[in-house]
């Protein structure tokens, strides 16, 4: 039988065709019917699960509840504060009838939900006792968004978005900052992703917040992908929404809010940063599948080479791994150990007659190709340190990456070129105000990503006036 594969194109070759070739050939998603609607597939769908199991615990570690809030949204609560709405308002997706009549008002379908969730807050806190509000939800949300791309860049997207409400703004930038870090912590331990952290431009901030913070990676080609943001909202929503609460002197006042979210691009991060010319590489703390079985048989060894396979299985799973055996008889050993590498199932282990002989196995590792030769009684414990390996590794990798395509430059003639040949993090001084923002980011569509919490004072490099640190590059 002759085994038809699609060859995937090369990552250093077409990075854009590579990347949604692979979000196919993985089997991750499929595009929907409207336009940038995705269906997210099981294999996908199970990063998605691991990715939010992680967060989740998080969440409950430092005291928030998950709640739910409605899909539509009133026009009217949009129009409460002025900067959300118009931020938002390109993005709307509206509802105008329901079932065969015209509604009265317009109904918009979440792109955020400060606005619906302001308004249950405002019946819900009452007194200093009710708070804080520390609340999560998880759900999905729809911007119409012009250019869509899977996981990147969609029109309907899972995320989650915290929303709490405090007593103090300093009780409100601590949770803010917090959740930062929270989200810091998810990228570095658990997806082997180095993100940079800092704070907006003001023209980048979230509409209607005092301050937004964020998680900026690098890709693998050189762009940067927003990861997550966190935002402290100060009183905006709070006096636009006309939530007061009475302090423990008897005066009613504004209570202050934070809102912070994460969603499934962080996949298409997963995929950008960690995947090669041979598809996926997924860090075992986040993969379905830490160890995929292949059993290798000829002729007559095939019921004792698939008896093997069937025991080592049920051995791994004993053990708390998360493992697969692939008895497929249809398709040959070549052809699964290229399916399972581009999966990005970051151990392969082989079992053939020689192995079953020497009671032995091969551990092929996903993220270097190296294998090594383990006896079946050491195994299980090997393969759980390997796993260990793997993740370090791949942070390490990811961090040689982000750090070999992060430059400081000296002129705006030396920004300009690497921008548009490189690409990467740029660190130049910035001035401060839109204006020159505005510039470059005409000039080389490079935009700041992060004000880092640590600033250099410089010279700008456009305006030659004052100025700090910031961070440029192109994004996603």
């Amino acid at each position: 039988m002759v085994e038809a594969v699609e060859k995937l194109t090369k990552k250093s070759e077409d990075p854009s065709k590579w990347y949604l070739q692979l979000v196919r050939m993985a089997k991750l998603a499929d595009y929907g019917p409207v336009r940038g609607t995705f269906a997210i597939r099981p294999y996908g769908f199970a990063i998605w699960e691991r990715i939010q199991r992680d967060l989740d615990n998080r969440f409950k570690a430092t005291g928030h509840q998950n709640a739910y809030f409605p899909l539509l949204i009133p026009e009217s609560y949009l129009k409460k504060e002025a900067e959300h709405v118009e931020g938002f308002d390109p993005e709307l997706a509206w509802v105008t009838i329901g079932g065969k009549e015209e509604l009265e008002e317009r109904l918009a379908i979440r792109p955020t939900s400060e606005s619906i969730i302001c308004d249950f807050y405002r019946n819900w806190i009452q007194s200093y006792r009710d708070l804080p509000i520390l609340i999560n939800q998880w759900c999905n949300v729809l911007r119409w968004e012009k250019v869509t791309r899977p996981f990147l860049r969609t029109a309907e997207f899972l995320w989650q978005e915290g929303h709490t409400v405090h007593a103090t703004p300093e009780e409100a930038r601590e949770e803010a900052l917090k959740m930062l870090d929270v989200y810091k912590d998810l990228f570095y331990d658990t997806m082997a992703l180095p993100v940079l952290t800092g704070m907006k431009s003001p023209s980048e901030r979230f509409a209607g917040a005092v301050e937004t913070f964020t998680c900026e990676g690098l890709m693998g080609d050189g762009r940067a992908l927003q990861a997550a943001t966190s935002h402290d909202l100060g009183q905006n929503f709070a006096r636009a929404f006309d939530i007061t609460f009475l302090d423990e002197q008897q005066e009613r006042v504004y209570p202050y809010q934070t809102s912070w979210g994460l969603s499934t691009r962080t996949i298409g991060g997963l995929i950008l940063v960690h995947g090669d010319d041979r598809g996926l590489k997924i860090p075992p703390k986040l993969a379905p599948i830490e160890a995929v079985i292949v059993p290798i048989w000829r002729g007559n060894n095939k019921g004792e080479i698939r008896r093997q396979a069937e025991a080592l299985y049920f051995e791994l799973k004993d053990f708390g791994l998360r493992v697969e055996a692939d008895l497929d008889e249809e398709h040959s050993p070549g052809w699964k150990f290229n399916e399972h590498e581009l999966r990005g199932v970051p151990v392969r282990v082989e079992l053939g007659p020689k192995d079953v002989e020497k009671n032995q196995a091969v551990l092929v590792r996903r993220d270097t190709g190296e294998k090594e030769f383990v006896s079946r009684k050491e195994l299980t414990r090997r393969l759980r340190s390997l796993l260990e390996e793997i993740q370090e590794n791949m942070l390490q990798q990811a961090t040689e990456l982000r750090d070999a395509n992060t430059r400081r430059v000296e002129t705006y003639g030396e920004f300009k070129e690497i921008i548009e040949e490189k690409r990467g993090f740029v660190f130049a001084p910035w001035d401060g105000t839109e204006e020159t923002e505005q510039k470059i980011k005409e000039e080389t569509k490079a935009t700041i990503r992060l004000l880092p919490f640590e600033r250099e004072e410089g010279k700008d490099l456009v305006s030659g006036k004052r100025g700090e640190t910031a961070i440029f590059a192109r994004a996603y």
